[in-house]
Parts: structure tokens; sequence; C-alpha cells
């Protein structure tokens, strides 16, 4: 099949109002569980089973259009597939998702489709079909290009699959193409870390690195090997990172994401910003009207798992924890439009106070920001504010 690549989508008449928020798709596929990974998905589901998701998807969908307010006439501003393994899916699945997409939802307010894809299962009509439909901007779950790393964390591509795939991305003229790299991982050597970092930076066509230390969470395999990690060496390779990629062109507006200028992925800052989204899948999260809430994990009959609405206040320190996960910290006055009126001081001037003391928040008339010390101890300041 030759796809024809989509450069616009036609808007639909009568939109109640402007495109706001984020469609989040779980995709709970995989050749292959990693043994690192505690994100909820399957290996190697066979196509009834993956049929099956797909009609109970459309269904969940129908039921919270009819159910939730302001669903009805929703214009999405960003959407994002993940997973799981969104391209683990047959390239006639992944159609007939897209397909479905631009069917339902109207998307002539959309500024950014994202889709999250490993190296073993991209392929060129993949990709293609991804462009037609017009996602905008694709995210390889590269990890390393180095084989040891691979082998380590036991991926299904080796480095020649991955360089492969930056090609076949780049060939596909996507406006933006990330990469996910993991480091501190045990028996790497701290050298070939940072040299396996600069190879990966240095590919031509990424404007987009997402950078994670290895955590080993509990239930997986990792866990029940009992790997050890190296703190200190992690965040050696945290600042490492954080010179190497600024030096590369890279901006650091995130914990954990580096971006080329315009190239910061909208739909996750949604969710830093304390930003409306819908998520749709087993497993999927949502956060609309102010509720957050959370689906089951079930392969083709999830249903609500939890559902909570804070107290005005704790749900602004939420908010001001989320937020603060952005280099840039808060302005008040953006804070104040996100939370309502509120204002930081009032909220938690006693705490933000012994974090300035303790050179850990950097506070002015007007911003608040983790300062740089506290970026990968960043989880206790939230600790402190939460």
């Amino acid at each position: 099949m030759i796809h024809r690549r989509l450069t616009t989508i036609a808007p639909r008449s009568g939109a109640a109002e402007p495109a706001f928020g984020g469609l989040y798709v779980h995709i709970p596929f995989c050749a292959r569980k990693c043994p690192y990974c505690a994100f909820w998905s399957r290996g190697d589901q066979d196509l009834p089973v993956r049929r099956e998701w797909f009609a109970a998807l459309r269904r969940e969908w129908a039921r919270r259009r009819d159910t939730e307010p302001g669903l009805a006439s929703w214009r999405p501003a960003t959407i994002f597939f993940g997973g799981g393994t969104p391209t683990f899916l047959e390239p006639g699945e992944l159609d007939e998702l897209c397909g479905w997409i631009r069917a339902t939802f109207d998307l002539s307010g959309l500024v950014e489709w994202s889709v999250e894809a490993n190296p073993g299962t991209l392929t060129p009509q993949k990709a293609a079909i991804l462009r037609h439909h017009g996602v905008t901007r694709l995210s390889l779950g590269v990890q390393s290009l180095n084989p040891h790393a691979l082998a380590t964390l036991g991926r299904i591509h080796g480095p020649d699959e991955a360089r492969a795939a930056v090609a076949i991305a780049r060939d596909a003229d996507f406006p933006h193409l990330g990469a996910d790299w993991m480091y501190g991982l045990p028996g790497l050597p701290e050298t070939a870390a940072r040299h396996d970092l600069e190879t990966l930076a240095a590919l031509p066509g990424l404007d987009h690195l997402s950078c994670y230390a290895l955590e080993v969470e509990p239930g997986t395999p990792f866990a029940h090997r009992r790997v050890r990690t190296d703190d200190r060496l992690q965040r050696r390779l945290y600042e490492f990172a954080r010179r190497a990629l600024r030096a590369a062109g890279f901006s650091h507006y995130e914990l954990s994401n580096f971006a080329r200028p315009g190239a910061e992925c909208r739909h996750n800052l949604l969710y830093w910003s304390g930003g409306a989204y819908l998520g749709l899948g087993p497993a999927a999260a949502s956060h609309w009207h102010g509720v957050r809430s959370a689906n089951s994990r079930d392969l083709v009959r999830w249903r609500r798992a939890f559902s909570e609405s804070l107290p005005p206040a704790q749900k602004a320190c939420e908010t001001l924890v989320f937020g603060l996960r952005r280099l840039p910290g808060w302005t008040r006055a953006e804070f104040a439009a996100a939370t309502g009126g509120f204002d930081w001081t009032t909220l938690r001037g006693p705490e933000i106070a012994a974090l300035v003391r303790n050179r850990l928040l950097v506070e002015t008339s007007s911003r608040l920001r983790l300062s740089t010390r506290a970026l990968f101890v960043s989880d206790s300041v939230f600790r402190a504010l939460i």
C-alpha cells in the first residue's frame, strides 16, 4: 500500500471551543517484555486479542464521550500513542487505529501527534503510515547504541537496528524525532556510557533526547535478580549528559528531557503544567476537569480503577510539584492561573523558605525553580512540598 502524506487536517464546522488538552492512547503490546520495565504491557499477544483490545478501546471512548463533561465536542491539542510498543501493531492495524482517530475526533486544532516506536519493530511501511495520518513526532526507544548495554536491558534490537530506525524515521520526514537513552547500567564502564550518549546525540535528525537513570522497580525481573545500581555513577552521568547535550545544541527543559529549540514535547508539557488529558486503554491515566483517574490493568475488559478529586489546596501543591519538573519552574502569574489563584508562599511558604536556605530551590520575587544541585535529587524537594 502506498500512502500519500497528509499535510493538513480538514477542520470541522461548529467547534464549540478552542482545542485544549491531550489524548493519550495506551497500546499494551510488546514483542518481548524488557526485564527493567514497570509499565503495564503484555508480550507478543496474537491478532485476535489485539482485535478485542481495539473494540474495547472504541467502546471506552463512546461511553466516556456520552457521560463525561466536555467530551462530546472536544478538540484535542495533542495526541500521544504510548505503551507498550505502538509499532508492535501490524501495518494494517496502525492504519486502522490512526484512521479511527481521524474519523472520531475533531483534529482541526491539533498541534502535535506523538507515537512511541521500538527500533526492532519500526519499518519503512509503518513509518509511512504514521506520517500519512499526520503524526508529527516519533519517539524511539533506543536506550543505547552499546551492544553490552542493549543485552543487559534485554532489548530486541541491536545498535545497527537502532541506527536504521533513526534513518527510517528521518526518511519518513517526521517534523520531530526523539530518542530515549538509559544510563547507570551495571557492568557498563562510565567511559563507554559517555561515548554512547555522544554517539546517539550526533545522529542526524534527532532533535529530542530523554535521559533516564536505570531504576530497579519492584516486581520486575531486575528486582527479582537483585540488580543493583550505583547512585554516584548515575549522578556523574546525569551531570555529564547535561554538559554534553548543551554543547550539542540541546536545551535542558525538564528533569529528564532535552530538546533543540522548538522541539519540546507539547503533550508531556501538559503533564508537567497541570493541563488536562484523557487516557484511553488499559492502565491509562486521565486528568479531566480537575479529577485524576486511571483504568485497571485488564487487557480487553478494563474499567475505572480509581478516581479522585483533591481539595483545592492539595491539588495546588500537586500542580506546584509537577511544574517544578520543568527547568524554568513557575512564575507567580503562571502558578495562579494554573491553580485558580493560589500563591506558593501562602501555600507552602515555610517549606519553600527552608528549601531555599538549603540551596535546593531558587526563588525570586516572580519565579520559583529547582536549583541546579537539586535536579538529580528532586524527589526529596517534592516530598517536602507535598
